[in-house]
């Protein structure tokens, strides 16, 4: 098995690459080690020194270190190994009886037309970036979208730029009644 890796916009997430699907579903992100235990691999790759955050794309893993941990070229072969040993086990990716609750509330149309512009354009331009961008709340008053960064966008320090340059700008465009696009923490 052959494992590529790929730099982010953000310096302390690195890609992982393995050339088969992840999470083909849904994207998968964990934050600490006890969300990390409804996943294999993602309780594996915390239990490496440095890494404080695993997040699992379509077909890519994102692996974000601690700033005041070990960087990258001692971090990588380890990273690397895990991935490997995962696959190649058969493991499953999310342990039976973890999958997350899905939100079956309706949407207006105005949501609606906001999150398919976010899963037909905007998602899959952050998702090469190693990141995923989630619809929170659009308050229909005011014109303000609220939108959560994940994985190697969720703290990179060109996120703000990308929320205001280009996704507040394509929402504006195509649904007018987003007047303003706001980050959640």
């Amino acid at each position: 098995m052959f494992i590529q890796t790929e730099p982010t916009p953000n310096p302390n997430v690195l890609k992982f690459l393995p050339g088969r699907e992840v999470a083909p579903q849904d994207v998968l992100e964990y934050r600490t080690i006890d969300e990390a235990a409804a996943s294999p691999l993602a309780e594996a790759l915390f239990e490496l020194e440095g890494v404080e955050g695993v997040f699992f794309g379509a077909d890519y893993v994102s692996v974000t270190r601690s700033a005041e941990g070990p960087d990258w070229s001692a971090m990588k072969a380890p990273i690397l190994s895990v991935v490997m040993d995962h696959f190649v086990s058969g493991a499953p990716l999310v342990r039976e009886g973890a999958a997350a609750a899905a939100d079956e509330a309706e949407d207006s149309e105005i949501v609606a037309e906001i999150k398919g512009l976010l899963d037909s354009r905007i998602r899959p331009a952050v998702a090469q970036d190693g990141g995923d961008i989630l619809f929170d709340h659009f308050d229909e008053e005011t014109g303000v979208l609220r939108l959560r960064m994940r994985g190697a966008c969720s703290g990179c320090p060109s996120s703000s730029a990308t929320l205001k340059a280009g996704v507040e700008q394509m929402m504006r465009h195509y649904v007018p009644e987003v007047l303003s696009v706001e980050q959640v923490i």
